[in-house]
C-alpha cells in the first residue's frame, strides 16, 4: 500500500511532492535541501553547513518512518560543484557512521531554490 509523508519540521514543498513515499518495506525520500523548518537556505556558500542541514532534514524523514541511517539503502548527491565531495563525505560520515549506502553523485549546474549547493535524495528499507 501507498502512503504519501509529510514529516513535522521540514521546509513547505516549493512544488507539487511530498517528503516521502511510503510503499511496503520501502521509503522514497524526496531530495533534502539545506532548508530549514521556517524556509530559509542555511549555510549561504557554505557546503559543509548545507549538507549538515541537508543530512539532518533526512533525519526528520527517516526518525518520522521508524528508520536511521543505517536503514538507508541508497542516496543520490545533487551538487553544483562536485570537487567539494570530500567535504561532503566527513558530514555524510558522522551522520551514517559505520553505514555505507550504495550511492551516486551527480554535478549539475543549478538546484531549485537560489544558492543551494547540494541535495540528497534516499531510499530507505524501513525495519519491520
Amino acid at each position: 500500500m501507498r502512503e504519501e509523508l509529510r514529516v513535522p519540521g521540514l521546509p513547505t514543498p516549493i512544488s507539487h511532492y511530498t517528503d516521502a513515499v511510503r510503499f511496503g518495506d520501502l521509503l522514497f525520500v524526496s531530495g533534502c535541501a539545506p532548508i530549514d523548518e521556517n524556509d530559509q537556505l542555511v549555510g549561504a556558500g557554505d557546503v559543509v553547513a548545507q549538507t549538515r542541514q541537508v543530512l539532518l532534514n533526512l533525519q526528520k524523514v527517516l526518525k518520522h518512518a521508524g528508520a536511521d541511517f543505517s536503514d538507508v539503502l541508497k542516496v543520490t548527491v545533487f551538487m553544483v560543484d562536485v570537487s567539494a565531495r570530500r567535504e561532503v563525505n566527513r558530514v555524510r560520515e558522522e551522520f551514517f557512521g559505520d553505514a555505507r549506502p550504495a550511492s551516486t553523485l551527480i554535478q549539475v549546474c543549478d538546484l531549485a531554490i537560489p544558492g543551494m549547493l547540494i541535495e540528497i535524495e534516499a531510499v530507505v528499507g524501513l525495519p519491520s
